[in-house]
């Protein structure tokens, strides 16, 4: 039986295929969860908006509700229309508030 005999250039193209097809699965392993992250950021868009449509409709119903049927007293009517106020202002003053992190993230560091 005969070694494997060959020249320097097969050597070189050899490792040059193998180079190439390294090259092209990382590529599309990265497309691959570049697409995955894109539709789970969709999904979680959509779910996120039925939710704060479902209970804005709460909240309005419920407000609704109380302006109608117990309009004298005032009392129930400041808390009905209050209590979603104070989450509301809670929810856009974190929402809007600049922060900062402190000291520096290494890539791969904890997150």
């Amino acid at each position: 039986m005969t070694g494997l005999n060959l020249t320097p250039i097969e050597v070189l193209a050899g490792f040059g295929v193998l180079l190439v097809l390294w090259t092209s699965w990382r590529v599309g392993v990265r497309r691959g969860r570049a697409a995955a992250d894109a539709a789970r950021g969709g999904a979680r868009l959509l779910s996120l908006t039925g939710r704060v449509l479902f209970t804005a409709a709460l909240i309005v119903g419920v407000q609704w509700l109380v302006i109608v049927y117990a309009a004298t007293n005032k009392g129930l009517l400041l808390a009905v229309l209050g209590f979603p106020a104070l989450f509301a202002a809670y929810a856009l003053t974190r929402a809007l508030t600049v922060t900062t992190l402190d000291g520096s993230r290494r890539r791969g560091g904890r997150r």
